[in-house]
């Protein structure tokens, strides 16, 4: 397993884009921002674009395939931040809101519940992103990469307990 985590962005519509590169470049760290088409992105040494097609969640499947126990993902996507925590991985919400597994069965419930209302023609969409959120979403990376780096060194465990062995 290499030392230093890898951040991974869902780039499709993530208005964080700079702030991930700022972060990521600031400690030396590669970033890779996976999209189904080419995007303009900050241009920086550790930097990469990949681009994924076929499948509606093409994207999500190759950051999933990808991610290893204390990388860093950062998506809005409620189901695949629940894969990537799955693996061990550290999630944050582009607002800067962390996932974790105390907090993601009610994020997917939610979620569930708001697209039945939205069929139903009730409610609407977030609220507009704002410099507070970019904000919020610059000092929770810097968290989580900080965790995941300390992760990486033995200092600190995974977000994730491994599974209860059988008596």
């Amino acid at each position: 397993m290499p030392t230093d985590p890898h951040i991974y962005v869902d780039a499709d519509a993530c208005p964080v884009k700079p702030e991930a590169v700022k972060v990521a470049e600031r400690h030396g760290l590669p970033v890779t921002f996976v999209a189904n088409a080419w995007l303009q992105l900050p241009r920086a040494p550790r930097v990469r674009m990949q681009v994924v097609t076929g499948a509606f969640d093409a994207a999500d499947d190759w950051i999933v395939e990808q991610v290893v126990a204390a990388d860093v993902v950062v998506t809005a996507d409620i189901p695949l931040a629940s894969r990537c925590l799955k693996k061990g991985a550290r999630v944050l919400g582009p607002a800067g809101k962390p996932f974790t597994e105390d907090n993601i069965g009610n994020a997917l419930a939610t979620r569930e519940l708001m697209s039945d209302l939205r069929a139903y023609g009730v409610g609407g969409g977030p609220p507009p992103f704002g410099p507070r959120d970019r904000s919020r979403f610059l000092e929770a990376l810097e968290l989580a990469v900080r965790e995941a780096k300390r992760q990486r060194a033995g200092d600190v465990p995974s977000p994730v307990a491994p599974p209860a062995m059988a008596p």
